[in-house]
């Protein structure tokens, strides 16, 4: 028998080569099925969710937000396409690259693309991340030439606001800006999501949610290059709803072009049911500008130039209401019996209390004068004598009673109360008490007291309706939401004049007097072929001391210039317009504000009655 050509040693030497050979083999498979069964057991929802996503993709399909229309269905804010560009966090394997590329291609900032893809991109990798909103047609095109080189970026398109008359009623209408994380977290938007922009202030903000629509989306088949291959399935988005607005968009137009730029307010009113027909703010801004994604500098010059062209002065500008505040003591002291409208006080030009002399505007004195002619003429003298019969107290009482020193409850804006001072009140403030001389200033709306334009035209709407104070409103229909919820405008009542119709009767025949005889102060209101009534009012801005030495040197800088006020209603039988006009540093009311008073008032008039359409 022939024995073997291998030795007894290498043949153990062989075999355990081959066991280890086979151990090793054993020890790879047992990784990979280990490393399978984690995969697939541990974390099989994660890569499912990957691969799948490889595959398909859900969109969104953002909602048409609802109009803004005016009392006559004119659109005031609508929607237009716009295209974004959205990343998605897990498909970008190389961040810093696609950043370089994108601020080569279109100039997107690095830093803020970083941001925005920090704050969602860890809990929701998956999720399209907007990083720019409002692309141009160039920015589209150079985007869609470089896709292949861009991995995880998508462009959407979905509508984008649209302030159709640019800042036209800008102040009402409000303004739109990002949704923030805490509004995210608080529930109160639960149809947005990061990125989406909602509104910020005005009617926007009121109306939000109605306007806002109901968000559908698309299941989407694509490509490994993102590309959409076909919709798999669709959920179609539901539109959100149109609001009317009470405002007469040619009467807002022509309340703005009579302010030309100057800083001011005008707010129209309906007496009768506290519609807002008007309400005009200077300086305005273009609420366009918020709607894309708004620079630095723009922001920066919006908010630092001095203008604040951002703040609603009709609602929240507080200023001396002057001697549109006449009424209000004209009307206190004929209810608490201290006003004798026959009784005559002579006016020589100035007031004396203790060593302080208070000046009338007419220089030589209005001489002996009653209370029909004290208001036609704003004869300051003789309101100082009735303001100091009545005291600072009464004063307050029957000036909140007509609706001043509280907000009259409009909820479109941030609004202020005003100021009406009592004897208490400077106590608490100030630690000291009253003065007779701050009552003789108060007389004529001047020491502590600011009113806002929206409570003035309250107040002469109140003393010419019948005494009842209405809550103004600017919405007068807001169209059916899925929710098949409806507003429909109707007249809110807060408060009523307690003062005897005959004394209001004295009042309102005052000042029909005060535009339409030879000496009253609001003349330039006057119209031929409609009966007006007004009251001018001259706010001073510093004291007449410092007023005097700036005018002896020839020049007043205008910051401190006089405001001018000028407050209308027409006709006065049966009242169909309001008007509570302030111009900041016009000067006298009757030169400044009364002519806008005027051809706001012809405007409206020779209009038709106008009714709402669609809805």
């Amino acid at each position: 028998m022939r024995k073997s050509g291998f030795d007894p040693g290498t043949i153990d030497i062989f075999n355990k080569q081959i066991n280890i050979a086979v151990l090793f083999v054993l020890i790879i498979f047992a990784v990979l099925i280990l490393r399978l069964g984690f995969m697939q057991i541990v974390h099989g929802s994660f890569y499912r969710t990957k691969s799948e996503n490889n595959r398909i993709r859900l969109q969104d399909v953002p909602a048409f937000r609802g109009r803004i229309l005016d009392r006559k269905g004119e659109v005031l804010a609508s929607s237009r396409p716009d295209y974004e560009l959205y990343v998605i966090p897990e498909e970008v394997k190389d961040q810093a690259g696609l950043l370089k590329k994108l601020n080569q291609l279109i100039g997107l900032e690095p830093e803020l693309v970083k941001k925005r893809l920090a704050r969602t991109s860890i809990r929701y990798p998956f999720r399209p991340i907007c990083i720019k909103s409002g692309m141009s047609r160039d920015e589209l095109a150079v985007i869609e030439t470089h896709r292949f080189n861009l991995s995880g970026v998508m462009i959407k398109v979905k509508p984008q606001r649209d302030y159709i008359w640019g800042n036209l009623a800008c102040h009402l209408l409000g303004y739109m800006g990002e949704i923030s994380e805490i509004q995210l977290r608080n529930g109160k938007y639960p149809d947005n999501k990061s990125g989406d922009l909602i509104g910020k202030s005005g009617v926007e903000k009121r109306w939000q949610i109605p306007l806002n629509g109901i968000r559908g989306g698309e299941q989407v088949e694509v490509d490994a290059s993102g590309r959409k291959i076909k919709v798999i399935s669709r959920k179609p988005p539901f539109a959100g709803a149109d609001v009317y607005l009470t405002i007469d968009k040619d009467l807002q137009a022509l309340a703005e072009e009579t302010l030309a730029g100057r800083a001011g307010a005008i707010v129209a009113m309906n007496p009768d049911n506290g519609e807002l027909l008007a309400l005009a703010s200077s300086i305005s801004f273009d609420p366009n500008l918020f709607v894309e994604e708004i620079d630095k500098q723009t922001w920066k010059d919006i908010t630092s130039s001095g203008d604040f062209s951002l703040h609603n002065r009709a609602l929240c500008g507080q200023y001396p209401p002057g001697s549109v505040f006449k009424i209000v003591v004209a009307l206190a002291g004929l209810q608490e019996g201290l006003i004798d409208p026959d009784e005559e006080i002579v006016c020589n030009g100035a007031y004396h209390l203790g060593g302080h002399k208070f000046r009338c505007w007419k220089k030589h004195g209005h001489g002996a004068i009653s209370l029909h002619r004290a208001l036609v003429e704003s004869c300051d003298v003789y309101f100082y004598n009735m303001g100091k019969r009545l005291g600072v107290d009464k004063i307050a009482h029957y000036a909140k009673m007509l609706g001043l020193g509280r907000k009259t409850g409009l909820d479109v804006g941030q609004e202020k109360a005003g100021l009406i001072p009592t004897s208490d009140w400077k106590l608490r403030r100030y630690g000291v008490p009253w003065q007779g001389g701050e009552t003789i200033s108060t007389s004529i709306g001047q020491s502590f007291v600011l009113v806002t334009p929206i409570q003035v035209a309250c107040m002469i709407s109140a003393v010419f309706n019948g005494g009842i104070l209405y809550r103004p409103q600017a919405t007068r229909l807001a169209g059916k939401s899925k929710t098949g919820k409806v507003y429909e405008f109707n007249p809110e009542i807060t408060g009523r004049i307690n003062i005897r119709q005959e004394y209001l009767d004295i009042v309102k025949n005052a000042l029909v007097g005060a535009v339409n005889e030879r000496r009253g102060t609001g003349s330039k209101a006057k119209l031929e072929d409609i009966i007006v009534a007004g009251k001018t009012g001259t706010a001073q801005v510093v004291a007449l001391e410092k007023e005097k030495s700036f005018s002896n040197s020839g020049h007043v800088p205008v910051r401190f210039r006089d405001h001018a006020w000028f407050v209308a209603i027409a006709p006065p039988e049966n009242p169909r317009i309001a008007l509570a006009i302030v111009i900041e540093h016009g000067g006298h009311g009757g030169s400044a504000a009364a002519p806008v008073a005027k051809e706001l008032i012809k405007f409206y008039l020779d209009q038709p009655a106008d009714n709402v359409s669609g809805g």
